[in-house]
């Protein structure tokens, strides 16, 4: 589906180079759900720029399969609606973008309202929605272009605790019927585990591959899944990993 190979990606600034990551490979493969855990400051939003194009690696390749063109949707981590168009015009707004008749945009967008649980509020502008309900928001628009790769940088990350469950909930369900592959990048171990199929942990910076763990659990995954000896094991296992390298970036 898609590799990186040998990413790195440096900035000037301050008039000194910055290393953000370095020498990054990886394959992903099709439907993949992978998360990235590691330290602040250690490339996992840059790492997601360089595949959505936004930002070129210094040195490295990203490819794709010759034979298609990926399309992709991006879910911030900080809320990115447009307050002046409702949820309906959020939602399908890339697919107007793309020339997509209004009936077609709309069928599409109302499916994927009701999918993230927001049916009843179509006409709804953000300012009248909580912070999780905007969030919601953008994992349909992002899912609305129908996009092969759905990139997500912490988008959960500033939600209460029972709103970042009930989204984690919500996005599993979802991602288990609409099978895309997914980049998700968080902070929280748990919510790695409970997420992924594969959890990529990433060094201080720069950053590079420190493991990759399989997640043996099954789906669905639910709350309940926490409680298992299964989770917990690769919980602790992972956590090692990523203090380790939090404490690195404390010396």
């Amino acid at each position: 589906m898609l590799r990186l190979e040998n990413i790195a990606k440096s900035f000037y600034a301050r008039h000194e180079v910055f290393d953000a990551v370095s020498d990054v490979s990886i394959d992903v493969y099709e439907n993949e759900f992978l998360t990235i855990l590691g330290p602040g400051q250690c490339g996992k939003s840059v790492l997601l720029n360089i595949i959505a194009g936004l930002e070129k690696p210094t040195k490295g390749t990203v490819d794709f399969p010759a034979s298609s063109d990926t399309t992709m949707g991006f879910v911030f981590q900080k809320t990115a609606v447009f307050p002046w168009k409702t949820v309906m015009e959020n939602v399908e707004l890339g697919l107007q973008i793309k020339g997509t008749n209004k009936k077609e945009r709309r069928e599409k967008a109302q499916y994927l309202i009701e999918l993230v649980g927001l049916k009843g509020f179509e006409n709804a502008y953000p300012y009248q929605l909580s912070g999780g309900m905007k969030q919601r928001v953008g994992i349909a628009r992002a899912y609305c272009v129908n996009p092969d790769i759905l990139l997500m940088d912490e988008p959960f990350g500033a939600l209460d605790a029972q709103t970042r469950t009930q989204l984690q909930t919500e996005l599993l369900e979802t991602w288990e019927r609409e099978k895309k592959t997914c980049f998700f990048i968080t902070h929280d171990v748990e919510e790695a585990i409970i997420l992924a199929q594969r959890v990529i942990i990433m060094s201080a910076r720069p950053g590079r591959i420190k493991d990759i763990v399989d997640i043996n659990i099954p789906y669905p995954r639910t709350q309940e899944t926490k409680l298992t000896p299964e989770f917990n094991e690769l919980k602790n296992h992972i956590w090692s990993q990523v203090y380790q390298e939090y404490l690195a970036v404390r010396k």
